[in-house]
């Protein structure tokens, strides 16, 4: 269950935004602490202790899409961004500079809500250890499960969570192929309101951190119409 009196930093312009998205928080027991802009919500971040940030990508300052960027060169927190309706190319930005998650106003109070749990509940698994899972070495790739840690040619790779649970799915499983929903299934809990190419963009992320040329993945394969799919037990 997702972490009663979870510390959540809202950080959006609109006062009527900021009303309507604070009162089904407090009301569900977290703590709300805003911020109405970009340089703010960093500020804030320093002072204290988060456990999830909902991130409006058009904010004063500093846009949503630059504070997402920084808060990754610190923390792993669990992030939502607030995307406008249609505007794919904020939903792919904020997901490359390692939003967890997107929501696209308008939006619904409960479709929110969902998504807050979803994310308090992924940012409370971070670090638990699976505790019966052996180590998958493939080539010179190594997922430690019971660490979360990521080795390449003996170097430690950082994921974050969603890159991770993508990567664990596939390989726990090598060479079965995972659909678009079956991973967002995996990860979130449903497929429900999210959109399938979310997952295209965090597999070009892994392949951008793994594969020595993403274009001719060693790990990572795309079953075109279908999913994706790690590298069978033979090598490929």
């Amino acid at each position: 269950m997702a972490r009663q009196g979870a510390r959540i930093l809202l950080v959006d312009d609109e006062e009527a935004v900021q009303t309507l998205l604070t009162y089904p928080l407090r009301k569900d027991g977290y703590e709300v602490i805003p911020a109405i802009d970009g340089q703010q919500a960093l500020d804030r971040f320093s002072q204290q202790r988060f456990d999830l940030v909902v991130l409006d990508v058009m904010l004063p300052r500093l846009d949503g899409i630059e504070v997402c960027r920084r808060l990754r060169t610190r923390s792993q927190v669990p992030i939502i961004m607030l995307t406008a309706k249609g505007d794919e190319v904020d939903k792919i930005n904020g997901l490359e500079m390692g939003a967890d998650d997107y929501i696209t106003k308008p939006f619904s109070v409960r479709e929110f809500r969902s998504r807050v749990k979803a994310a308090l509940r992924r940012g409370n698994m971070t670090g638990r250890s699976p505790g019966s899972e052996e180590p998958i070495r493939a080539g010179e790739l190594e997922i430690d499960f019971e660490r979360r840690a990521i080795r390449l040619r003996r170097d430690e790779v950082q994921l974050t969570y969603v890159e991770f649970e993508i990567l664990a799915a596939l390989a726990a499983t090598p060479g079965r192929v995972y659909s678009r929903e079956m991973l967002l299934e995996h990860i979130w809990g449903d497929s429900t309101y999210r959109d399938p190419r979310t997952v295209d963009v965090h597999i070009r992320h892994l392949r951008e951190k793994l594969e020595s040329d993403a274009k001719d993945p060693e790990y990572l394969f795309t079953v075109r119409g279908v999913g994706y799919r790690f590298r069978d037990a033979e090598r490929d």
